[in-house]
């Protein structure tokens, strides 16, 4: 019952608050930003040579609109919102109409989970193995090296380090393709042909994002090794004999892991967010990619819906971490 009262409820709580206003500022932003998505629309169609009538432009508007309650105030607006989020209904997108937005994310979302979860799982994995020994085992020189490479990978502009890749592999050395999820006109089966196509199109992005995620974990690791390295359990191990592989793995490593869990939950939160930079720069076909579309378009529903999802998913792990860390930190669990 104290577990209830004093951890369980409060968590709930804020849950509820943090995933209520952050859907809340992202139903308002939009709606700050300059342009009409409904004029834009019609004005794209028009830059096509496609010529309408005023009074038909005019009527569309009027019915477009409509169709998306820009006519009501923000109050109905805000109450429509909610009902069409909680039956998961997003509308239909701007710039796809009249296609739902649901569907364009259902699309693109298996592109962006397939690379992120795998290069973030990946890099956490490679980067706090190795920033731990390095951190502990100060004397290597192997890892005295690995701390200089990560040192020069880390400051890299992710941008850059992408376009890197793509001219090193994929124009000098025609090893990998330019970008893109698949070879243009293949068809979407599950074969292995297919397969491997798709896993050659990922290599450059995921290796990209791996390299800086490891850099990243490597260095953010080693320093709290460091610091976990002069605590006093630390020393009386020593002084009692213990074996240094085991003091690393089994007292350092199990107490500095602590804080880069939750900085593993919150990056797989962000998966759902898409890699905006990494899509664009390899033209992939995920949810960063869209979302830079529904940007350049004022597509409300489409960024909406995006955002939402990666929201709802960022508070909602960090939730279950919150009610799981009493299992990795016995100091909670005893409090």
């Amino acid at each position: 019952m104290r577990f209830v009262r004093r951890y369980l409820i409060p968590r709930l709580i804020q849950y509820v608050l943090v995933t209520w206003l952050g859907i809340t500022v992202v139903f308002v932003i939009p709606r700050l930003m300059p342009g009409d998505p409904i004029e834009s629309m019609i004005a794209t169609i028009q830059a096509q040579g496609s010529y309408r009538d005023p009074e038909a432009v005019k009527e569309m508007i009027d019915t477009l609109r409509d169709m998306y309650g820009l006519e009501e105030g923000l109050a109905k607006q805000y109450i429509s919102f909610w009902k069409r989020l909680l039956s998961g209904d997003f509308g239909p997108s701007y710039f796809s109409f009249p296609t739902p937005v649901i569907e364009l994310i259902g699309q693109s979302l298996p592109w962006t989970v397939g690379l992120l979860l795998t290069t973030t799982l990946l890099s956490w994995i490679i980067g706090n193995i190795t920033g731990g020994l390095s951190g502990y085992f100060t004397g290597s020189r192997f890892l005295r090296i690995l701390d200089g490479i990560v040192m020069f990978i880390r400051p890299i502009p992710y941008y850059v380090l992408g376009l890197t890749l793509v001219i090193l592999f994929a124009y000098l050395l025609p090893i990998f393709p330019f970008g893109g999820g698949y070879t243009i006109g293949a068809k979407i089966l599950f074969t292995w042909s297919f397969i491997r196509d798709v896993l050659k199109h990922a290599f450059l992005p995921a290796m990209s994002l791996t390299l800086l995620g490891a850099a990243v974990n490597h260095q953010t690791m080693r320093l709290i090794i460091q610091g976990v390295r002069e605590e006093d359990y630390i020393r009386y191990a020593k002084i009692a004999a213990v074996k240094e592989r085991k003091i690393f793995s089994q007292y350092a490593m199990r107490n500095a892991i602590l804080p880069q869990i939750t900085g593993l939950t919150l990056s797989l939160g962000q998966i759902f967010g898409g890699a905006l930079i990494t899509e664009i720069v390899f033209s992939y076909p995920g949810l960063g990619f869209l979302l830079y579309r529904a940007i350049v378009n004022n597509d409300y529903n489409l960024i909406m819906g995006i955002t939402t999802i990666s929201i709802i998913t960022i508070t909602t792990l960090i939730l279950l971490v919150d009610l799981l860390y009493p299992l990795f930190d016995p100091r909670i669990r005893l409090r």
